[in-house]
Formats: structure tokens, sequence, C-alpha cells
């Protein structure tokens, strides 16, 4: 009996232990299934995205990542913030609390077992509604700004984002059910180890919350001239405050992230919209085409016209190289 006893106690903790554990492969199967070739994959639930990459990049992917919540079920990435590097992977979740240029990386990925990502933008106004319920004695205190996070994967979140993805295959989950698994995923994330710094965002005094608005207004007018004392009067702080909480929550100055985003978006232009490099420069606001040439080499690796003929290169040598999709 004391052998038949210590055997049902053996099992009782191997099955709490394999449910303490997050189902990624659930997950990840139903990623495969709505990202069926290697790219990004905008979903019917609104801010939710499927990733698939067959390949490791051999160069950073330059793009303006908003808020959002990263979970990779398969293969690992890096993301470089500013002077910050943040790598994750099965066993780690990454939260974007605002708006940033940032460099990613996939670091691990094959055609056999492709690097496979789920993401869920945040919306501020919908954290700040939760933070409400979760914390409502107030928020306990954040000793750091930062406006990334990375934490161990909590099994529960996986659950949930397992579910979102399943509404996607029934008529009317997506209108009925996909909004209180969103609240869900949310709720369970400023649970979590990092939530008081999540629930940040949504914190009408918080400095994360101030530089939010200084950082729309960057995004919306980056072709502009910058004043930093018209940013910090958005912010509600003083112009040496601001500089300091700016620095330290996105690891850059505000000039230096809207350099990232001008070069960002000249980029995107010359590529995508085949302009040329004179063209770009001024459409993103630089008055020097030297001075361009010069930051974009500086910050990319080559001159714009090299750079951008690389990249097309790249890009049609990969789809030489690519198997076909079933």
């Amino acid at each position: 009996m004391k052998t038949n006893g210590k055997m049902a106690l053996s099992r009782r903790k191997e099955k709490v232990a394999r449910s303490s554990e997050p189902d990624t492969a659930k997950l990840a199967r139903r990623i495969a299934a709505y990202a069926p070739h290697d790219g990004v994959f905008d979903l019917s639930v609104p801010g939710l995205h499927a990733s698939r990459y067959s390949q490791i990049h051999a160069d950073c992917v330059h793009a303006l990542h908003l808020p959002a919540l990263c979970i990779i079920v398969q293969g690992a990435k890096s993301v470089i913030v500013g002077e910050e590097v943040y790598e994750y992977d099965t066993t780690r979740m990454l939260v974007f609390s605002v708006a940033l240029p940032v460099g990613a990386q996939v670091t691990q990925a094959s055609y056999s077992e492709p690097y496979l990502g789920f993401r869920l933008d945040l919306d501020p106004h919908k954290v700040a509604e939760l933070v409400l319920k979760v914390f409502p004695q107030g928020l306990p205190p954040v000793p750091e700004r930062r406006a990334v996070y990375v934490a161990p994967l909590d099994p529960s979140i996986v659950n949930a984002a397992t579910r979102l993805m399943e509404c996607l295959a029934q008529p009317g989950d997506v209108e009925l059910l996909a909004p209180l698994v969103v609240d869900e995923i949310l709720i369970r994330l400023l649970r979590s180890r990092i939530g008081p710094r999540v629930a940040q965002m949504g914190f009408v005094e918080s400095s994360v919350h101030r530089l939010a608005k200084a950082i729309s207004w960057l995004r919306a007018n980056y072709a502009q001239p910058m004043r930093v004392e018209e940013l910090a009067d958005l912010a509600h702080m003083s112009a040496s405050s601001f500089h300091e909480h700016f620095k330290s929550v996105t690891t850059m100055s505000p000039l230096h992230y809207q350099k990232v985003l001008r070069l960002q978006e000249a980029r995107r232009l010359m590529l995508s919209a085949m302009m040329d490099a004179s063209a770009a420069c001024q459409r993103v606001g630089y008055l020097s085409a030297s001075q361009f040439s010069r930051e974009y080499s500086r910050f990319f690796g080559s001159a714009p016209t090299k750079d951008i003929a690389r990249l097309r290169q790249d890009t049609q040598l990969l789809s030489a190289t690519a198997p076909p999709v079933d």
C-alpha cells in the first residue's frame, strides 16, 4: 500500500509539473496554420500577428516596434534597442511598453523547424482600464524605468494565447470571445513578475505614460525640426528631466530616436517605393544629402545605394533558394 501511495503521489507531482509548463507545441501548431510561409501575418483579431521564418537573419531587420507582447514558440531572436540587446526564445517572453525603433534578428530557425512567433499589440487605454482592477490599492513601486522587459514565459499566458488563436477558426468567436481572451492575457501579464512595470504604460502619472505622448509626436512628425522643450511640455516635464527620463526609458536621446526613425523610413522608401537616395533624404527631413549619406552609412553599415542594392539581391536569392510551400 505504501508503494502504491508513493506511486500515486509521484504521478500527482508529475501532473502538476506538466500543468505548470507552457504548452508551446499546441500554440506552435496554431501559428503555423496561419503563417503558411515566411513573413508576418496580420490576423482577424485586431492587433494579433503571427510570424514564420525558415532561415536565420544574417543582418538585423530594422523597424518601428509598437507596444506589444511577444512570444516565441519555436526558434530564438535578438532585439537591439539603442545600446541594449535583448535575447529571448521559447522560455522567455518580451514586452514593449512604448513604440521603439529596433533592429531584430532571428538567431535560430530552419526549414524543418522554422521560427514561429506570436505578437499581440498592447493598447495603453485597455491596460489603464485593467490596471485599476488588478491593482485596486495602487501600483507597487517600480525601481527602474524601461521600455522593454524580458521575463520567464508564463504558462497561463501561453494557454490563453492558444485559445485566442483558436477563436480564429470559429465563426463569431473573433467578435464575441476574442476580446475576453485578450483581456485575460493582459490581466495575466499584469499579474506576472513584470506586471507592475508593464502597468506603467497605462498609469497616467508614470514617466513611461507621459513619454508616450512625446513619442507619438515624434512618430507623426519625424521629418519636422524637433525642439526638446516642446516635447518636454507634452510630457509635462522640464527639459532636463524629460531628456533624462527619455534616455532612461528608451536607451536613446530624443535626437537619436528621431534620427533612427528618419533613417528607417528612408530605407523603406528606397526599398519599397523605389525612391532614390536624394528624394528619400528630403522626404524624411534631411537638409544635407552628405549628412544623410554619412549617418545612413554609419547606422546600416554601407552607403544608401549600395545597401539597397544588396538588400534587393538578398531578397532575390532567398526567393530562389526557398523550398516550395505545401
